[in-house]
């Protein structure tokens, strides 16, 4: 963005973080009310159910943690002088559990793209209310679901294939000496290194994605296209706001487990740990529109209001830009 004179406009980052913490301030305490902090809490949930879905099944069965297909047909075959349950039984179940754990995720991700935008709109209207964006934003959601499960799909086989070079020796029996070490290892950096950027890169993408649909009421494809412009634009600023949201993330991450044992682990039931830890989730969700409308009238979330002759929060802005107006009550 350029101002007037042709100059770039400075694109800040503690500036929107205190504007996105004032904001909550005002939005949960300004005045405190119990029942819209509960429906808002809700809000928060069901955004955060995109990337909640984990399923972890338990390798200890029977005797120690050396449970195996082997072992159990081994010891299965002992008592009944056949495996072909293994086959007949055991196999389909599997199958049929990791096609469930797919379909709830798929769900929960669905649910997950909605609630992002319910979210979004609780904050920009500074009210509590699930049903009217739920259906408002029903096309920009599911348009988000279908463009987020695509890139999950494609990351998944990135990922297969950067696994094959560590996989490979296994198959061709070569699992000894110092130069199977060294390859095994430098195999797991590189893919480590590859979900870890593969996985901040989708962050500030997606991150940035949502507030743009909402407020030009775009597609996902249209949204993404536009997000990478302005990383390209301004890549400077965008890897500053990617590492200082990674640190927000880290003391949230702290904040919960600091939360934990002084609520007697009640901050790990889904959603009233949410509910209790509102404050936290509204400036993390906040604080990437506030960034964001840095970048000109056509970020701007809040400029929707204005043009529905409603208004802005009233937060100090930085001189480069409008200082926006009060929300109504």
């Amino acid at each position: 963005m350029r101002e007037m004179n042709g100059s770039e406009t400075k694109i800040e980052i503690f500036g929107p973080f205190g504007e996105a913490f004032e904001w909550m301030k005002r939005m949960l305490f300004k005045p405190f009310d119990f029942q819209k902090w509960l429906v808002v809490g809700f809000a928060a949930f069901l955004s955060n159910l995109s990337g909640n879905a984990n399923f972890n099944f338990s390798r200890k069965m029977g005797r120690g943690s050396d449970w195996s297909f082997r072992s159990m047909s081994h010891d299965f075959s002992e008592s009944t002088g056949t495996s072909e349950w293994l086959t007949s039984c055991a196999i389909p179940l599997i199958i049929l559990l990791v096609l469930v754990a797919l379909a709830v995720a798929v769900t929960l991700l669905w649910v997950g793209c909605r609630g992002r935008f319910i979210f979004a709109d609780c904050i920009v209207h500074n009210r509590g209310a699930i049903a009217a964006p739920w259906r408002e934003y029903r096309p920009e959601a599911n348009s988000f679901f279908i463009f987020s499960l695509l890139v999950g799909l494609a990351v998944l086989a990135i990922i297969a294939i950067a696994f094959v070079p560590i996989v490979l020796p296994f198959i061709q029996g070569w699992t000894e000496g110092a130069a199977f070490a060294a390859s095994l290892t430098i195999g797991i950096v590189l893919v480590v290194g590859l979900v870890l950027l593969i996985a901040a890169a989708w962050s500030l993408v997606s991150q940035l994605m949502v507030p743009v649909m909402y407020r030009r009421r775009c597609r996902a494809l249209a949204a993404f296209k536009e997000v990478l412009g302005l990383i390209a634009a301004r890549p400077g600023p965008m890897m500053l706001y990617l590492l200082f949201f990674i640190v927000l993330g880290l003391g949230a991450a702290m904040i919960a487990c600091v939360s934990m044992p002084l609520t007697c682990c009640i901050t790990m039931i889904p959603y009233v740990g949410t509910v209790a830890l509102l404050p936290v989730y509204v400036v993390l969700a906040a604080f990437p529109l506030f960034f964001l409308r840095q970048f000109g009238p056509d970020y701007d979330v809040w400029a929707m209001l204005a043009q529905q002759e409603l208004a802005a929060p009233e937060i100090t802005q930085s001189p480069q830009m409008n200082p926006p107006s009060t929300p109504p009550a």
